[in-house]
């Protein structure tokens, strides 16, 4: 056996070994939010019969359609501003080459390189003297300014490696102005790029406790991982609702993920050829 062959196999098997990591937990989870909570049969094996009755009892006990819904308005409202303004900020910043824009572009990978919990105390002194604890627009902020760098980061790569400078010298020759130029031919070509921004932003800010059990503290605004860890505690003795609830939350960002991998992984391979 080569050299080549054998480096191969090697890869395959950590590959799988990497996998079987990762789906175990997962399939437990599986196993144990479609049994009844009387049984106490191995976590390893699917119960004979089919029941939906810990979905619907941990949705309505947990009260899911409100966390669903917060959840979802601090990860749309987060996801559209970093979209938005992060590729707008990335673009001159990949096209006008300047000892300040080195220098803003090397400032935002240090921020990236902070803790976020390193700025909760100051932080959390301003939410509060602003009067906007328990409030969306926080959290959307919150978020934003979080993931900022990280975007800022992505588009500003693939923008450098990815789209050809003619594009645009062509619409300039043509009069088109630079709001045009990027909003016609620069943000259409960045979707690849798009796809791996809103997968990366949204599953953190999805799954986001950290900051959201500070500054979300009244139950009427409690995001998905905030409620499912007081149901928790409700329930420890009835893992079969906790398994119930904690899968319903997962499946949003598995069919976002599902629906835009292609895209995610172009965008992650394309943005890294060239910084």
């Amino acid at each position: 056996m080569s050299t080549k062959t054998l480096n191969k196999w090697l890869l395959t098997i950590l590959a799988l070994v990497i996998s079987v990591v990762h789906i175990v937990p997962f399939y437990i989870l599986l196993t144990t939010a479609f049994k009844e909570t009387g049984d106490f049969s191995s976590k390893w094996l699917f119960p004979n019969y089919f029941t939906l009755s810990n979905f619907t009892e941990a949705w309505e006990r947990a009260n899911l359609l409100n966390a669903f819904t917060n959840t979802f308005i601090i990860t749309v409202g987060a996801a559209v501003l970093l979209i938005v303004f992060g590729s707008m900020a990335a673009y001159p910043l990949a096209r006008v080459k300047s000892k300040l824009n080195q220098f803003v572009f090397y400032l935002f990978v240090a921020i990236m390189v902070i803790p976020p919990l390193a700025a909760l105390v100051p932080l959390y002194n301003l939410v509060v003297r602003m009067g906007m604890i328990n409030t969306h627009e926080i959290a959307i902020l919150n978020n934003f300014a979080g993931f900022l760098p990280l975007t800022i980061f992505l588009y500003s790569g693939f923008i450098r490696s990815t789209i050809p400078k003619e594009l645009e010298e062509a619409a300039r020759i043509d009069g088109a102005g630079v709001m045009t130029i990027f909003f016609r031919i620069v943000f259409p070509l960045l979707r690849p790029v798009t796809a791996t921004v809103l997968i990366i932003s949204s599953v953190f800010i999805w799954n986001d406790y950290q900051f959201a059990i500070f500054f979300l503290q009244d139950s009427s605004v409690h995001t998905l991982t905030v409620t499912l860890s007081s149901f928790f505690g409700e329930n420890q003795s009835n893992l079969n609702l906790v398994a119930a609830a904690a899968l319903m939350a997962s499946l949003p960002m598995i069919v976002l993920f599902l629906l835009l991998q292609k895209q995610f992984i172009a965008g992650l391979s394309a943005g890294s050829v060239k910084g």
